[in-house]
């Protein structure tokens, strides 16, 4: 309910059919004992999975398994989904009220939830780049799967979202290599910012003791297999859906004893699972986010109402981004970005998107 007693009304993303959205209006109940009301100041379009729900192409085998925290409805449609939203508490137990949170929330822009579901976005975070909090939460859960060590030679292919994000985690270990691999040139520059050596995949370096492949390609897979070093780990990222992939697996994977396990972010990575719960996890990605060189990734920003064309955009490729970010209504002027220090709009990769999540 709110302050004047009614019930509180909210409007809602969902994927209705293939290729389709529609933005749902609903009541919200009133928060009970351990909720809170959230007014959502902006959401992130976690594209790569989020094109595969907006084109119907969960695999029923694992719909269940993809399903976001907080989603309603079914796969393939209709369904209520995402998972990158940033918010500020308008109603909740003591000491909530005001606070600025990040939540595994659907597009939506008012939402009940417990408060256990919340993360506290720390000071020096700014609430548009706080977006970015679950997908720095899958690069985490990658280094921590992969373990990298003293002096590693490490490849990161796939320069998208996630692929950035595990390489702009890795540049400030004590690596004797660390290059980002990718199709486009114009990745060059992501790079740059990044302040992370780029290569093609033509010129990368192999004999690598550890490679992350986040292009969600079966070529950049087959790369992958090629750059690892002798008994080296491919760490794969990437979600392929309903896609088949083939594997040249009569070359290097048996001949040289290689290791492709799957960084799943639904749980935590074995290496850390009996010290580390998701919600510690997701404080420390969030914590990670007051380095200003990930806005680098915060590639474009659209109003709530135009998010189902937004989407659609971003599926067609008339809308190029890494992560688009979606600005609600009310949001407080001082949660926007200056139009001066925007970022700049890198092109897609040229590798097929890879998974967000």
């Amino acid at each position: 309910m709110t302050k004047s007693g009614k019930a509180a009304q909210a409007t809602a993303y969902w994927t209705t059919g293939p290729e389709h959205g529609e933005l749902r209006s609903e009541e919200l109940h009133a928060p009970g004992p351990g909720e809170a009301l959230v007014r959502t100041l902006y959401s992130g379009i976690s594209k790569g999975t989020e094109i595969v729900v907006h084109t119907c192409s969960v695999p029923p085998r694992v719909a269940q398994e993809m399903r976001a925290p907080h989603q309603e409805g079914s796969f393939p449609s209709p369904v209520k989904f995402g998972y990158l939203s940033v918010g500020v508490v308008e109603q909740g137990p003591e000491g909530w009220a005001g606070q600025k949170v990040f939540c595994l929330n659907p597009h939506q822009d008012r939402y009940v939830v417990a408060t256990d579901a919340l993360t506290r976005i720390p000071d020096g975070v700014p609430a548009r780049r706080a977006v970015l909090t679950g997908t720095v939460e899958t690069a985490v859960n990658a280094l921590w799967e992969a373990g990298p060590r003293l002096g590693d030679r490490i490849a990161v292919v796939g320069a998208g979202l996630v692929g950035g994000m595990v390489a702009t985690l890795l540049r400030s270990f004590p690596l004797a290599r660390l290059q980002l691999v990718d199709l486009d040139p114009e990745r060059q520059h992501l790079a740059d910012r990044l302040g992370v050596a780029f290569a093609s995949p033509d010129d990368a370096l192999g004999d690598c003791d550890i490679v992350f492949h986040c292009s969600a390609s079966q070529e950049g897979l087959a790369r992958s297999l090629q750059l690892a070093g002798d008994e080296g780990d491919i760490i794969e990222l990437s979600w392929y859906a309903n896609h088949n992939v083939t594997l040249p697996l009569g070359e290097d994977f048996h001949a040289r004893r290689l290791s492709i396990r799957a960084s799943q972010v639904g749980v935590v990575s074995r290496a850390r699972r009996h010290r580390r719960t998701n919600a510690e996890r997701l404080d420390l990605a969030v914590s990670l986010l007051t380095d200003p060189v990930f806005d680098a990734f915060l590639t474009g920003v659209s109003p709530f109402a135009e998010l189902p064309e937004v989407v659609q955009r971003l599926t067609d490729g008339t809308l190029e981004a890494l992560c688009h970010v979606i600005e609600y209504p009310d949001t407080e002027p001082e949660d926007a970005t200056p139009e001066d220090q925007k970022p700049e709009d890198p092109k897609s990769e040229a590798l097929k998107p890879e998974d967000q999540r």
